[in-house]
């Protein structure tokens, strides 16, 4: 092989890792990742991701380009809103791989969702296996504290939908002779640890749901929508 075909051959290979780098380099942000783990629950419009991640919407809007850039993400307009989607369930799996890779490798990990969560070690959990089987059995009450559009997007299956921004009013819906469950959007979610905290004050027994609906699906059990 002459040196022109190799050089020729190395820019190409050179070539395929900066396509690799796109999607690095698109993810490496700290503010996108947020809006693609928020994306992994449902679609919403950029005032919406805006609110969620308590960003403007100017810079949501250029975090999204970038990653629209990267074809991580789709969008298609509704009206006045344009709305953003995950390009496709392997953004899904990338996310999970991601959280899963830096769990094992970055101890900082579990002492920055201590310091999140803080009372997480505090809470009595439960895991997926016991609840399909207590599930099975009717021997709880399983509550989903995300956001409505969430919950419609994609839910555990009879769990009921008490937004953790409407629970303390509506306490008086959930039965006093069960165990509550309460879940959120998975392990780096706060809303089922709030839950928690309303529930013992109001003297129930409740637990968390470590998993969110993209744990529980990875894990092979059944959601309803």
């Amino acid at each position: 092989m002459t040196n022109s075909s190799k050089n020729e051959k190395r820019r190409h290979k050179e070539q395929l890792y900066n396509l690799f780098s796109q999607i690095v380099g698109a993810m490496a942000n700290p503010h996108r990742l947020e809006l693609l783990d928020l994306l992994t629950q449902t679609a919403r419009t950029v005032e919406e991701l805006a609110a969620e991640a308590r960003m403007s919407v100017a810079n949501t809007s250029q975090h999204l380009q970038r990653l629209k850039q990267a074809r991580l993400v789709l969008n298609e307009r509704e009206g006045l809103y344009i709305r953003y989607r995950l390009a496709d369930p392997a953004v899904v799996r990338l996310w999970l791989e991601l959280r899963a890779v830096a769990e094992q490798q970055l101890a900082e990990v579990d002492r920055a969702l201590d310091a999140y969560r803080n009372r997480r070690h505090e809470f009595e959990q439960i895991s997926a296996g016991e609840l399909w089987i207590r599930l099975r059995n009717q021997e709880v009450i399983l509550l989903d504290v995300r956001p409505y559009p969430e919950y419609r997007a994609g839910h555990l299956p009879d769990a009921v939908s008490i937004p953790i921004d409407e629970l303390e009013r509506r306490l008086n819906e959930l039965p006093e002779d069960k165990t509550v469950v309460a879940y959120c959007r998975g392990p780096y979610c706060v809303y089922a640890d709030e839950a928690l905290e309303m529930l013992a004050a109001d003297g129930r027994h409740a637990v968390r749901l470590e998993e969110g609906v993209l744990e529980w699906q990875q894990a092979g059990y059944p959601l309803e929508d």
